[in-house]
């Protein structure tokens, strides 16, 4: 081991850490209740029902076709433009004893008589209530069986202070992004959900490569404590950090922006996660080893015994 002789500027992360603590506690705290009071979006493949996708040949009034729902009985259905004014999706809870094909002629026919142009239909979906609770517990098993195997791993390959620090940024990682479509409004589907899982790979990469880091120089460096040697390692690792973050970014903003209306809520999501990702692999993970007090023993490889050496010695 050696003194820390660096030439390079160490950039002071955990100088900042109780402020950013403080903000990440607030961004949880607001997600938390709005996702109790205002809960998800819950799309198709979770809620049940029909989806119906119809598309006129101007600019669709939505709320002329909102009026010429309610006026039929159709009180519950969600209006909304899908892609371009002549787009519009509409969506119905489940109705027992009605099929989906019958229930599309319906609107369709309705649309028909309430609009000024032409109507024409352009999908029909159809998903149970049943699965749609059957997809709701396997999500939530998924990312939950996720966090508990990234924990395990994290505690056998470094240290139990590391870990819990890792799993909680993918906590918080997780927590705020539901909180975003919470807040906005998005719907919540399968796409979302696999972009959730997504995030979670994006941010303990980024987490296992700065705990990695922070190991290699706890053993490198003689001198220093804690708090100096997790700023050299966090600066050490930003560079490769900006660049992955940067050219992740570029190609959801491709596919936000040009990916269409199917995939906008999983661009959404993992575009906000790698944000999101980024900076709690720095201030959460981090941060929360060193409050946990993590230190150079801890991260020390255990002494090897040589062969023989604890016998008695010859008279």
């Amino acid at each position: 081991m050696r003194e820390i002789l660096r030439t390079e500027k160490t950039i002071p992360f955990m100088k900042y850490r109780f402020v950013t603590m403080i903000v990440s506690a607030l961004l949880m705290l607001a997600s938390i209740v709005s996702l109790a009071v205002n809960q998800l979006n819950w799309g198709l493949d979770f809620t049940g029902g029909t989806v119906i996708e119809v598309g006129y040949d101007q600019p669709a009034n939505l709320s002329q076709i909102r009026q010429a729902m309610d006026a039929n009985g159709y009180g519950d259905a969600v209006v909304q433009n899908f892609g371009t004014q002549e787009d519009v999706l509409i969506r119905l809870e489940p109705r027992e004893g009605v099929k989906a094909e019958e229930l599309g002629n319906q609107i369709l026919s309705l649309l028909r008589e309430s609009a000024d142009g032409q109507v024409d239909m352009r999908r029909i979906e159809f998903v149970g209530p049943n699965v749609g609770d059957e997809l709701t517990e396997q999500g939530g098993l998924a990312m939950l069986t996720a966090l508990i195997c990234i924990l395990a791993y994290v505690a056998f390959r470094f240290e139990w202070r590391l870990a819990l620090g890792a799993v909680g940024a993918l906590a918080h990682d997780v927590i705020i992004t539901l909180g975003l479509f919470s807040v906005l409004g998005l719907e919540f589907d399968l796409t979302v959900l696999a972009a959730l899982l997504a995030v979670i790979g994006y941010s303990i990469n980024d987490t296992v490569v700065v705990c990695d880091r922070i190991r290699e120089n706890f053993r490198k460096y003689r001198k220093g404590d804690s708090e100096e040697i997790i700023n050299i390692s966090l600066t050490d690792t930003m560079s490769r950090t900006l660049i992955t973050s940067l050219t992740t970014i570029l190609v959801l903003l491709a596919l936000f922006f040009l990916g269409g209306q199917l995939i906008h809520g999983f661009a959404t999501a993992l575009l906000f996660g790698v944000l999101i990702g980024t900076y709690s692999s720095i201030y959460v993970a981090s941060s929360g080893a060193l409050m946990l007090g993590v230190s150079r023993e801890d991260l020390m490889p255990p002494p090897v015994e040589k062969e023989g050496e604890d016998l008695d010695p010859m008279p």
